[in-house]
C-alpha cells in the first residue's frame, strides 16, 4: 500500500482549509454543508463528530473542511490532519452521489456554451480554492450559479463571480451580461 500524504492548504474563505491527499477520492465533488447531509458519507459522518466541523466538502483528491467560528486553526489542523490521513488509509468511504464521469449539458446553444466554459475555465480554478460551481439556469441574459465548498460564504466570492466568472462569459458568450449567485 502507498504512503498516504495529507497536506493543508489554506482557502480564501479563512473558515476553510483544503486538506489535499495523495490519491483520487471521489470523481466529481460532494457538498455536505451540515451533519443531516452527510448521512450517505461514512467519512463526512466521522468528521462532523468532531464539535468543530461545520461543513465538508470533497472533490478529486481533498476534502475541504469548515470550522466553527470559535475554533482556531492552530488548535485543530494537526487533528484533522492525522484523521484524514487515517480515513484515507482505511479506505473509509466518501461514498455520496456519483457523479457520472462523462459530462452532459443541456439547454439552447447559449446555455451548453455557458456550461462548457463553466467546466473548462472556472471549475478547475474554483477547485483550486477548495470549492465547486454549478450552472443553474440562464434566464434573460443572466446566468446563475450555486457556489459549494469553501466558496460557499466566502467573502471573496463575489468579487470572484463579477470580476472573473462574469467578466469571462461576457467575453466568450456574448448573451449574457450578469451572473449571480443563488444564495444557499
Amino acid at each position: 500500500m502507498a504512503t498516504i500524504n495529507v497536506y493543508t492548504e489554506s482557502t480564501p474563505n479563512p473558515s476553510t482549509m483544503k486538506f489535499l491527499v495523495n490519491k483520487l477520492l471521489i470523481n466529481g465533488s460532494v457538498d455536505f454543508p451540515n451533519k443531516e447531509a452527510a448521512q450517505d458519507s461514512p467519512f463526512a459522518q466521522e468528521l462532523f463528530k468532531f464539535n468543530f466541523v461545520n461543513g465538508v466538502f470533497f472533490a478529486s483528491n481533498f476534502v475541504t473542511v469548515t470550522k466553527t467560528d470559535d475554533a482556531e486553526w492552530e488548535d485543530i489542523e494537526a487533528l484533522l490532519k492525522d484523521f484524514v490521513k487515517g480515513a484515507v488509509e482505511s479506505e473509509l468511504a466518501v461514498k455520496a452521489v456519483h457523479h457520472d464521469t462523462e459530462v452532459n449539458f443541456e439547454g439552447t446553444d447559449t446555455e451548453v456554451k455557458i456550461q462548457q466554459v463553466l467546466h473548462d475555465y472556472v471549475r478547475p480554478a474554483v477547485e483550486q480554492d477548495g470549492g465547486a460551481i454549478h450552472y443553474k439556469s440562464f434566464h434573460e441574459g443572466v446566468v446563475t450559479v450555486e457556489l459549494k465548498g469553501s466558496c460557499s460564504g466566502c467573502p471573496s466570492s463575489t468579487i470572484t463571480l463579477k470580476a472573473g466568472i462574469e467578466g469571462l462569459l461576457k467575453r466568450m458568450v456574448p448573451e449574457v451580461t450578469e451572473v449571480v449567485a443563488e444564495a444557499m
